[in-house]
């Protein structure tokens, strides 16, 4: 590896930048579809359809009466974060009846967004009890609808029971900047688990 930098060096030609698979996770509404529309550089692939009377007896809708529509597959976008790292987000869909796909998703993710809405935190345990049985790093970003967030973050840590490893954030998933400075946490905490375990086998 070293000395196929080197090479890049002499030839005067830059190397690809490294490509990260992670995952935006969390329930129903709360806010995934819009965070990666946000802070993607490109135009979002969605897979969104309109909900309908059918799933009326299966769907949760406690707490988000307003919505209409609903991912069913992912979402995905893609933003650069420097010149040598861009990112490749895949929006899970939250529906407990698409839950299936996200082992498929999580195949090749280096890490996750859970993302919470403080009206209804149970519907973020299913994401965070999945990420933790599967050892995939990931935060915890509280979305703030209407740009609001009553709870401090040390409550929301004690209510959903997270070990003191796992960051909270605080962010609003229409903002680009909120939502970058989110993956960049992320980041950072990939960087700092990698060096762990490097210092362990050393």
């Amino acid at each position: 590896m070293a000395g196929s930098e080197s090479t890049a060096g002499r030839s005067g030609t830059r190397s690809s930048p490294a490509a990260v698979k992670i995952l935006v996770a969390g329930g129903f509404g709360v806010g995934k579809t819009t965070l990666v529309g946000s802070v993607s550089e490109i135009t979002p692939l969605r897979t969104e359809e309109p909900l309908t009377e059918a799933g009326l007896d299966v769907d949760d809708l406690v707490g988000v009466e307003e919505k209409r529509a609903t991912t069913v597959a992912l979402d995905f976008g893609r933003i650069t974060v420097s010149d040598d790292l861009v990112l490749y987000l895949f929006g899970t869909p939250g529906q407990q009846r698409f839950w299936f796909m996200w082992n498929d998703l999580a195949l090749g993710a280096l890490g996750a967004v859970v993302l919470i809405d403080v009206r209804r935190p149970r519907s973020s345990f299913a994401a965070i009890d999945f990420f933790e049985s599967r050892g995939i790093p990931f935060v915890t970003a509280v979305n703030g609808f209407y740009g609001e967030h009553p709870y401090p973050v040390e409550d929301v840590r004690e209510a959903l029971a997270l070990p003191a490893g796992v960051p909270v954030l605080l962010c609003d998933a229409r903002e680009r900047s909120s939502c970058r400075n989110v993956l960049v946490a992320l980041i950072d905490q990939l960087i700092g688990a990698t060096r762990a375990g490097g210092s362990s086998s050393a």
